[in-house]
């Protein structure tokens, strides 16, 4: 099976719940060509159950694109991995980090990394059926494990399976006592062992993932890793994508403007509710940071965010909120 050269995880956004849906994804790909964007976890429950399209539909835009899983059962990973790939996806992730207790229930999420062997089953029956990177994202370790070897010991067992590719987040999973936002904070951080799986498995493409918010710091976990995944700064501060491509990638095309680029959100929530219905503030949520730090942003935000303005259509709201910008450049924000 041939997998793409590393430069394809150099950089991507890490998936998130209740965020990185195909709208999110779309904003995200007006500011970045290259950098590969994940989809919100999607269970293979819900791909067996529930409706496909609503869980796997993504915009042509969006490339390269990876859908996460969730799940621990091989033959529903493989369906689901399945359906991935027709579906137009470039990679198939699978979750082995995320700690909170739905996931347990559901036995996948970090709870995986006490089974490597299941994880690497499901990865060989994902495997089998698709031509695309099968990958996975996973935790240093659970609970109180802080040896170096459990995490290790799992990259092996799952590397074996055909896994080529591991996000590693840099932190313990706390599965008892903490929310999975206080396990996104409290767990401290260690990339030191992440470094150290390029170093004993320099044949695998090792991403770094957890707490990073600056170019300085990507390049500076880009000299002992293959890759850095970003969550929620770029979520928070998403011009930061616009930066990419230069810094990281040599391809240094012009940026958009900010406003070029909240004018092609206004085209896009147009179309999008001319294909679903689909309201506008269901899309406009995932703009909010692109004015971050800029004089009148806190102004502009409040119009897009306002909800006695839902009835109104989105170029209405947009003229609102670039008077709001407008007055705030020139007033103390």
């Amino acid at each position: 099976m041939h997998f793409p050269e590393p430069q394809r995880w150099r950089l991507s956004v890490a998936p998130m719940m209740d965020w990185t849906d195909r709208h999110c994804r779309f904003f995200h790909r007006l500011l970045t060509r290259h950098t590969l964007l994940y989809s919100e976890m999607v269970t293979t429950g819900a791909l067996r159950h529930g409706s496909v399209q609503r869980h796997l539909r993504f915009n042509a835009e969006e490339h390269p694109v990876a859908l996460q899983l969730g799940g621990s059962d091989a033959a529903d990973l493989a369906h689901a991995a399945k359906l991935g790939q027709d579906w137009g996806y470039d990679e198939i992730n699978l979750n082995c980090g995320c700690p909170s207790d739905r996931v347990q229930r559901g036995a996948f999420g970090a709870c995986l990394m006490n089974e490597p062997r299941t994880v690497a089953d499901g990865v060989k029956a994902m495997l089998d059926v698709v031509d695309v990177p099968v990958t996975v994202k996973h935790r240093i370790g659970i609970d109180r494990i802080e040896s170096y070897d459990f995490v290790r010991d799992f990259v092996g067992t799952v590397s074996e399976a055909g896994c080529k590719v591991f996000t590693v987040h840099a932190r313990n999973a706390w599965l008892d006592g903490l929310s999975p936002k206080e396990n996104r904070e409290i767990p401290p951080l260690r990339y030191e062992l992440a470094y150290q799986l390029k170093k004993d498995f320099p044949g695998l493409v090792i991403s770094v993932n957890g707490g990073i918010k600056t170019n300085e710091e990507i390049a500076a976990h880009l000299l002992h890793a293959d890759g850095v995944m970003v969550g929620r700064e770029a979520y928070y501060n998403p011009w930061l994508l616009g930066t990419w491509d230069a810094t990281f990638y040599g391809d240094a095309h012009d940026v958009p403007s900010r406003e070029t680029v909240e004018e092609a959100m206004v085209a896009y929530m147009e179309r999008a509710h001319a294909e679903d219905g689909c309201p506008w503030y269901a899309i406009a949520r995932h703009m909010l940071g692109l004015y971050h730090g800029q004089r009148g942003g806190r102004l502009w935000r409040q119009v897009w965010s306002d909800h006695k303005l839902k009835p109104l259509a989105p170029r209405e709201v947009w003229l609102q909120a670039r008077s709001a910008l407008a007055r705030g450049a020139v007033v103390t924000d």
